[in-house]
């Protein structure tokens, strides 16, 4: 098989995006990194939806849409490198698409190099532009996938190297918005459930919104997770996530805010020449500064 045939039968098979990530099945090409695993939050399909588990993800500008069967994309550390520390990463894209790239892989693997696990969310769109009418609503499916991630990156703890009570979570625009409601809206699990996941707890130890989608509706307690606040100064979510770290403020929630001058919505994670290229470095110096590198205790 020729290079240009091989790159041609993944695409059909995966998507540009599924090939730039490592599809789950396939094997890389010679020479190529392994592709990192995927893991499906549900082994059956997600419940109510497992008709719709084997529907394939399709690959469209920015990214993937047609997510029906929820996964993390596991990128862990190289051995020896480990902190303990992981963070689930869940990209944007309007819940119309998931900008999985530049939103997601690119932050995973990075992180991974630093130490940190990172675990990057396919979750379903309540807005999917694949679909006439997408079953799927923000409240409700997107944000199941969303705590079930962190539950499931938990109770696997052991076996990825991660410390349980590190775990954070980093969301970018719409998957900015999921993160802040995981971290507003948890629990510390069931010990009843049958299933061992839903055991587990869904708090994140921290988050991380990237210009957040709905800024306004964070609402922080005494008990919510440290805070680091992301945006640029053109972007209109900019004044929202101020008075958002105002009241992480008065909650008395550590919180720390860059607002980028001159830059507006969806930097992404990839390199650019503006200062605001450099935030994923303030990002790691805060989860360094605020002890998520070392084991407590």
């Amino acid at each position: 098989m020729t290079k240009r045939t091989f790159l041609r039968s993944a695409l059909v098979a995966c998507g540009l995006s599924g090939l730039l990530a490592g599809c789950a099945t396939m094997g890389p090409a010679p020479g190529a990194a392994e592709a990192p695993p995927v893991i499906h939050l549900w082994d059956n399909g997600a419940p109510g939806f497992e008709s719709r588990k084997d529907a394939p993800e399709v690959a469209v500008q920015y990214g993937i849409a047609g997510i029906n069967n929820p996964s993390l994309t596991v990128f862990l550390p190289p051995p020896g490198k480990a902190t303990g520390a992981a963070v689930v990463i869940v990209p944007g894209g309007g819940h119309r698409y998931l900008n999985i790239d530049v939103e997601g892989y690119a932050l995973g693997r990075w992180l991974a190099s630093k130490g940190v696990a990172g675990f990057v969310l396919k979750y379903r769109l309540a807005k999917d532009q694949t679909m006439a009418h997408s079953p799927y609503r923000i409240a409700v499916e997107e944000m199941q996938d969303t705590t079930r991630a962190l539950r499931l990156v938990r109770s696997r703890a052991a076996e990825w190297g991660v410390d349980p009570a590190r775990i954070g979570i980093i969301g970018f625009s719409a998957g900015g918005h999921l993160a802040a409601m995981a971290s507003m809206h948890y629990d510390t699990g069931d010990p009843a459930a049958p299933d061992p996941v839903d055991r587990a707890g869904s708090k994140p130890a921290f988050q991380a919104l990237v210009y957040p989608g709905e800024p306004d509706e964070i609402v922080p307690t005494r008990d919510s997770p440290p805070a680091f606040l992301v945006a640029g100064s053109l972007d209109d979510l900019a004044d929202g996530l101020s008075r958002a770290w105002l009241l992480f403020k008065k909650a008395g929630v550590p919180a720390e805010l860059h607002i980028y001058s001159g830059v507006g919505h969806a930097f992404n994670f990839k390199p650019n020449p503006h200062t605001v290229g450099t935030w994923g470095d303030r990002l790691y110096d805060w989860i360094a500064d605020n002890g998520y590198l070392k084991a407590k205790g």
